[in-house]
């Protein structure tokens, strides 16, 4: 850590927890079940892949949803609130650490997200210890805005030119190995944190 300056978090699984089953049965309950697979796995296929790099929109996703679950006549927000049953919010010693990281190192948000789960982030998570994002960190690189996604090499590239961060003295946090892996081919240290917020006592 004596090299390190810059810090890119992941958000899901590193910042906010997530509850695949409780997801799984919000689709259930809407009668979109059928959705359930790409859920209980994590697929970055179809409709999410889709929604997720930023080649559909809210409106298109959810429309797709109601495609591929015949009897599903659930509402756009109903589809949007089994969507964001998926995250169960960012605990409090998180945020903590992430306001006490700023004061040392420049910090920024690298995530394969999607607009459904980021603004319900905005809106209820980041905001639950009287901060926003932006007090946390200084530039968010996501997904679906980038049309981009981890382990793509190409996402780091973007990052570190458009932050201005050298890759020698930048740490990468992630739960995903695959992703890590990315990262350190172009000279990053990564850090596999894949028990949510092991990283803090890592760190």
């Amino acid at each position: 850590m004596q090299v390190i300056k810059n810090i890119i978090f992941d958000f899901g699984g590193v910042l906010v927890g997530l509850d695949r089953e409780r997801c799984i049965g919000a689709f259930a309950r809407i009668g979109a079940g059928a959705v359930a697979g790409y859920v209980d796995e994590c697929r970055q296929e179809d409709l999410f892949h889709d929604l997720e790099v930023g080649n559909t929109d809210v409106a298109g996703f959810c429309e797709a949803v109601r495609r591929a679950c015949p009897g599903c006549t659930a509402s756009d927000e109903a589809v949007c609130d089994a969507w964001n049953a998926l995250l169960t919010g960012i605990p409090r010693d998180r945020l903590d650490k992430l306001a006490e990281l700023r004061g040392d190192y420049r910090l920024v948000l690298l995530s394969n997200t999607n607009p459904i789960h980021w603004r319900k982030a905005v809106a209820d998570y980041f905001t639950s210890a009287g901060l926003s994002v932006g007090d946390y960190f200084e530039r968010t690189f996501l997904s679906y805005e980038m049309h981009l996604l981890k382990p793509g090499e190409e996402i780091f590239r973007r990052v570190l030119a458009d932050s201005g961060m050298a890759a020698g003295e930048t740490l990468f946090i992630d739960d995903s190995a695959a992703n890590c892996a990315a990262a350190r081919r172009l000279g990053i240290t990564a850090m596999h944190a894949g028990k949510g917020g092991e990283w803090i006592d890592l760190l």
